[in-house]
């Protein structure tokens, strides 16, 4: 089903001051989302920060922390269901996701940011009703407490950022019905993006264990510098993208349909670095 996201903006920019202006005198803001080991692991967590803490101008974490889920759950004697990759999130579950990734997770990240000189406001789409999102309909699966996001209010965002806040989103969202909701973080950095870039020049950077989208899984610099629609077809029908990278790369492609500037995927320790990893273009 298509996303029917109605986002809340002004027609101003607020930010149209800021002294980190892109070409078209805009502010830049980079988004980086990143998840598995790298926020799961205390030397790998200590250098990104390290290095998110570094980059100039506006920005924003987006993280997950499925690992911890799954490890949590299991010292607690509940069960992870996973289909296609993706998390059953029932009701047992959803207290799981909501201490790891709204508590542990978030405020570990947070409180890190915090030691590097950063201002760091850790928020669920439930915090400031930031984004919301409608509990996905049984289809031929299930997946319980998970949402599809509907609404993002770019105001709210854009506003903390004017104040020299930095959001780490964490991966859930809210229905304004009283329900928390899981949600891919992936979809919460993409949507994030797309909404924001009505006042920022946004680049989006997911961030994961290789450098970049591989042609030959088995060869790490293998790298795929570019890739548009015409190729991404064909890499999916090669067998060269598949899994979880295809979600990612569609999502990619609806935020530059939707105004972001440009969209990376690349390792976590490479994100100071210009031209690395795979570019994803229109």
């Amino acid at each position: 089903m298509e996303l029917n996201t109605n986002y809340t903006e002004n027609a101003d920019n607020p930010h149209s001051n800021s002294p980190f202006r892109g070409l078209g005198g805009r502010a830049t803001l980079t988004i980086i989302k990143v998840g598995g080991k790298i926020v799961e692991e205390p030397e790998s967590l200590k250098q990104l920060l390290t290095d998110f803490s570094l980059i100039v101008g506006c920005k924003v974490l987006v993280h997950g922390g499925g690992r911890s889920a799954t490890a949590l759950a299991a010292q607690l004697g509940i069960e992870s269901k996973m289909v296609n990759g993706r998390r059953v999130t029932d009701e047992e579950m959803l207290k799981v996701v909501t201490m790891v990734y709204g508590g542990l997770v978030n405020k570990k990240i947070v409180a890190g940011l915090q030691a590097l000189g950063v201002n760091a406001l850790g928020l669920t789409g439930a915090d400031l009703n930031y984004m919301r999102s409608e509990k996905r309909p049984i289809a031929e699966v299930d997946y319980g407490f998970v949402g599809d996001v509907k609404q993002v209010d770019a105001d709210i965002l854009s506003d903390l950022i004017s104040k020299s806040v930095v959001p780490v989103l964490a991966p859930l969202t809210h229905d304004k019905k009283g329900n928390l909701l899981n949600t891919n973080a992936d979809t919460i950095a993409g949507e994030a993006a797309k909404a924001l870039a009505r006042y920022f020049e946004v680049t989006l950077m997911y961030c994961f264990e290789k450098k970049g989208v591989l042609a030959d899984e088995n060869d790490d610099d293998s790298v795929i510098e570019n890739i548009n629609p015409a190729t991404f077809e064909k890499l999916v029908a090669e067998g060269i993208i598949s899994g979880g990278m295809i979600p990612k790369l569609e999502n990619a492609f609806e935020a530059l349909k939707s105004g972001v500037k440009q969209v990376i995927i690349t390792r976590a320790d490479l994100i100071k670095k210009k031209n690395s990893g795979t570019s994803i273009k229109l």
